[in-house]
């Protein structure tokens, strides 16, 4: 606290804000409130940015007038982004259902999509939304509203962002029963876009859903608090997914509604062929 009181004597622009532990959302959700620009940008605590980072995604909002500008991403293990002179970067812009794909797209792009860093958002956006408070996977629960309100973003294709990867205490790297909390924000999203209109995203959506109770499921291992009762969950939660999402699980592959049904009957064979298969593809 000493630190951040100490940088906000030295520059004006700086205000430190003191308040209880609320978790990531009550920080984010303090900063938006405090905020008095006309942008906002989120950069977790440990993670790297570029120099230029605000300067190239604000002057991409400007040229392309989108309200929201993202840019690429790496993983970093403890070097920073300095000494990296990447300029220029080309640029894409997303409309519409085709921003709401990206939420759908390969891990990498999912992932880079999705986080609540790595861009640069309008003010405005934020006037009726905020992260859920006492959540993790609170960008999960909030970026896809955020790209409905937008309704076009802005990709610049250069690195300006490194995500931090030795936090092996994170959140995000122990499982937990906090971590079904997940499933709860895919479930919100299913809900809104069935409400707006979205029908197209509501299959793969679906998948995702039951795909992680599966992923989920194993990650119960001996060493997970109420490991057995988090499985018992786990199964009844795709159970009710998959009978509310009949029509849309009905037109994924064979092969994956086949798996779905597997798992269901017999875990361990399900693994275990699963294993298999991926090793014939490496």
């Amino acid at each position: 606290p000493a630190l951040c009181d100490r940088y906000a004597g030295m520059d004006g622009r700086v205000r430190a804000i003191h308040q209880k532990n609320e978790g990531l959302s009550g920080a984010r959700n303090r900063g938006i409130g405090e905020a008095r620009g006309e942008y906002l940008a989120f950069v977790d605590s440990d993670d790297y940015v570029a120099a230029d980072y605000i300067r190239a995604l604000y002057q991409l909002i400007l040229d392309t007038e989108c309200p929201i500008a993202q840019c690429r991403f790496s993983y970093v293990h403890g070097e920073p982004l300095s000494g990296r002179t990447e300029r220029g970067g080309a640029f894409r812009i997303y409309r519409g259902e085709s921003l709401m794909e990206q939420l759908y797209g390969p891990e990498e792009k999912a992932t880079c999509f999705v986080v609540a860093w790595n861009k640069l958002y309008k003010r405005e956006l934020f006037d009726e939304i905020r992260y859920p408070q006492g959540r993790i996977h609170e960008d999960e629960a909030t970026t896809y509203r955020l790209f409905h309100e937008a309704r076009k973003l802005a990709y610049l294709d250069r690195e300006l962002y490194g995500y931090f990867m030795g936090n092996t205490g994170s959140i995000t790297a122990v499982f937990s029963e906090k971590r079904l909390q997940w499933l709860t924000a895919q479930e919100e999203r299913i809900a809104f876009f069935r409400e707006h209109g979205y029908g197209n995203l509501l299959p793969p959506a679906y998948r995702k859903l039951c795909d992680a109770c599966i992923t989920f499921y194993f990650r119960c291992t001996d060493q997970v608090d109420h490991a057995k009762s988090l499985k018992k969950q786990l199964k009844r939660n795709l159970k009710v997914y998959l009978a509310s999402g009949a029509d849309e699980i009905r037109t994924l592959p064979f092969r994956t509604r086949m798996g779905y049904a597997l798992f269901l009957f017999l875990p361990p064979l399900y693994k275990l062929l699963l294993r298999r298969m991926q090793e014939a593809h490496e």
